[in-house]
């Protein structure tokens, strides 16, 4: 095996006697990096640049201990602070760690793993941002269409559309989420179901002129309560709800939230995502037995 530029094993002798100030950390260095213990403890004595030179000049006796050597590179390399924290000119050890580093790459020494590591951190941060900028865009979609149903004289076609958008909604913030469906019984209609957090949660959605009233709330929650105990619900009304009816389901065990078209513009606009306001909503329904909480309260 070729051996490494002299002045690249000189610099790694500077590391250890810059990097390191007590003596054992620079033994378990050496051993975690594949020098056999006898090696490392028969220069111990030593002062730590006359130790580590020793070490590796004996290592340079064979492809195997040059093997060694450069695994000693690669670790010293890996390195993104002093592994040693009592170091008292710790400036000094981070210059000698950053000469190093740069040696390294400029010989072509710099290990394949980090090389890797360095690539993947690369790709995983233009991912996210490709990720985020699609997310963005389908965002500004949906915000789109929201608006035009906010002019549509046709209702019951926004109540359809409205449905079709928080499916499109829920996906878009990776949550799963179910579309209209009866059940098995034909005798009740459910406009959605997802789960969050453990729990399952079936949806109302509502886009009409008028708010709801309070026999409707009530009819949904009979909906909920018929099903398993930890079953809860989203009660979604684009037009809010009277504060009577609010008032009314606020604290009484109802297991259900509310979501307005005020509450849905926040969310479209980017202001915050839908993962963090059901989390807010279910959070201060859970602890202060609100039943709604708006979302232009967090701005």
């Amino acid at each position: 095996m070729k051996e490494i530029p002299f002045e690249i094993m000189e610099q790694i002798v500077q590391c250890f006697g810059r990097c390191f100030h007590y003596k054992d950390p620079v033994a378990n260095f050496m051993i975690s990096s594949g020098v056999p213990k006898e090696l490392v403890q028969r220069y111990k004595h030593e002062v730590k640049f006359l130790w580590s030179r020793h070490v590796l000049s004996e290592l340079n006796e064979t492809d195997e201990g040059r093997l060694v050597q450069r695994r000693i590179l690669t670790n010293l390399c890996s390195l993104r602070d002093l592994p040693d924290k009592e170091v008292t000119d710790r400036n000094a050890g981070l210059d000698a760690l950053r000469k190093l580093k740069n040696l390294a790459i400029e010989n072509e020494l710099v290990v394949k793993d980090e090389k890797r590591n360095i690539d993947h951190r690369r790709i995983q941060s233009e991912q996210r941002q490709k990720q985020l900028q699609e997310r963005a865009k389908m965002l500004e979609e949906l915000k789109k269409k929201f608006n035009d149903g906010l002019i549509d004289s046709n209702r019951q076609r926004a109540g359809y559309f409205l449905e079709e958008l928080l499916s499109n909604l829920f996906q878009l913030n990776d949550i799963e989420y179910r579309k209209s469906y009866r059940n098995p019984n034909n005798t009740q209609q459910i406009d959605g179901h997802f789960n969050f957090g453990g729990f399952d949660y079936l949806v109302e959605a509502k886009w009409r002129k008028d708010m709801p009233n309070s026999s409707e709330i009530g009819g949904f929650k009979t909906k909920i309560d018929s099903k398993l105990e930890s079953t809860r619900g989203l009660f979604v009304s684009i037009n809010g709800f009277r504060s009577e009816v609010i008032d009314e389901y606020n604290g009484r065990g109802a297991k259900i939230i509310f979501l307005t078209g005020m509450d849905l513009t926040i969310i479209l606009e980017g202001r915050i995502s839908l993962y963090e306001a059901l989390k807010i909503k279910i959070e201060k329904a859970a602890q202060e037995g609100m039943t709604y909480y708006a979302l232009n309260f967090i701005d």
